[in-house]
């Protein structure tokens, strides 16, 4: 079966709708009258049509954008969790087995699922505001027992233009989450959800613009000093942690790498590692080749002292992104640790994340903050 982000498909896909246009063409004339045969005719041409070109172009922006990869990845028959696997300079990987399962962490009392608020949440330091925003809190947050804890605090980010309600339906956070939690694979968590996007729909990449929006400064210093502020959570930086899908996970990263008094641990599902100017972003740079540098992540790896993070990098076989995320396995030193999620088969969609989410809550249950009293020391 030829491949179904291969030229040769996109080929035969267009020159059969060009063929079906054709053929309509010339037999529109003939299917002329009234009768039962022509209605039928005339339609079953047109549908066939239609059909074709449409085919033609959702093969040709699959390709563009990576939606799906592979056949099964389309028909949805690459069900099996992602594995994680731990790189050390010069030491045997180890794997570690995730396991995914569906559960809703909505419409039960809080205090056997927790709750979901709806909040904005504004930028003392740099001025923006981030909204919509949605906090999961599980359930231990209302329990009598954890009534003096502070909780560790997981940033989750969408990609670009996403939306976070989307992390809450399509990738379902809430409910890896709780189930993760009741599994004891990670510590009662509050889950923060968000999409990158905080000026219009300008995609920032996280960065701090020069003469710009200081984004990376409202995500890095702004929001965890603002939700420790609102919650009870940890102000340890060893206790937050970022997740992202797309450019969310260049987000994930580069928080840790850059500011590792921040994050220090951060997982990117189909993340890239260096980020252009384009029609999105407009001038992100200011025109400054150093900018554009320091925002590279491989380069920061290669050239700046090894910052004390745990970084989890998720990707297949078939992704853009799999040549990069090995030059960023053989570019990092301790004391940075780092982890991969390969995938065999699987595209830059829903479908390959929900894949990798559980797999990767796993890994950062033995990496984040367990719960802290409160008063506790948040040096």
């Amino acid at each position: 079966m030829p491949s179904l982000t291969g030229l040769p498909l996109q080929l035969i896909a267009v020159l059969v709708a060009v063929a079906a246009f054709v053929a309509t063409m010339w037999l529109w004339p003939r299917l002329g009258g009234r009768s039962w045969r022509a209605w039928l005719g005339r339609i079953g041409a047109f549908l066939a049509t239609q059909v074709a070109v449409l085919v033609a172009m959702g093969l040709v922006a699959n390709s563009y954008f990576g939606f799906y990869s592979t056949w099964s990845d389309l028909l949805g028959l690459d069900g099996s969790p992602g594995q994680v696997v731990d790189h050390q300079p010069g030491a045997k990987a180890v794997t570690v087995t995730g396991e995914q399962k569906m559960y809703s962490a909505q419409g039960s009392a809080q205090d056997r699922s927790g709750l979901i608020q709806r909040v904005e949440i504004r930028g003392a330091r740099s001025g923006l505001t981030g909204t919509p925003a949605y906090v999961y809190l599980p359930p231990q947050y209302f329990q009598p027992a954890y009534a003096g804890t502070r909780f560790p605090m997981l940033l989750a980010l969408s990609g670009y233009p996403g939306t976070p309600e989307k992390l809450i339906s399509l990738l379902q956070y809430p409910a890896s989450t709780l189930q993760a939690i009741e599994a004891k694979q990670l510590p009662p968590t509050v889950l923060v959800m968000m999409r990158p996007t905080l000026v219009g729909n300008r995609d920032t990449e996280c960065m701090d613009v020069p003469d710009g929006p200081q984004v990376e400064t409202y995500f890095t210093e702004d929001l965890p000093r603002a939700m420790a502020g609102a919650y009870r959570i940890d102000d340890r930086p060893e206790s937050r942690a970022v997740i992202g899908d797309s450019t969310g996970g260049y987000c994930a990263v580069k928080f840790a790498v850059r500011k590792p008094d921040s994050y220090r641990s951060a997982i990117s599902l189909s993340g890239y590692y260096e980020v252009h100017n384009d029609p999105t972003t407009g001038d992100l740079f200011g025109g400054s080749a150093q900018v554009k540098q320091d925002n590279d992540l491989l380069w920061r790896l290669q050239n700046h002292p090894a910052p004390p993070v745990s970084l989890l990098l998720a990707t297949s076989r078939n992704e853009e992104n799999y040549p990069a995320t090995q030059q960023m396995v053989a570019a990092f030193r301790a004391p940075t640790r780092l982890s991969t999620i390969t995938l065999d088969s699987g595209g830059h969609n829903f479908h390959t994340w929900t894949r990798e989410i559980p797999p990767a809550l796993s890994w950062l249950g033995s990496r984040l903050g367990r719960p802290a009293p409160s008063g506790a020391d948040a040096s």
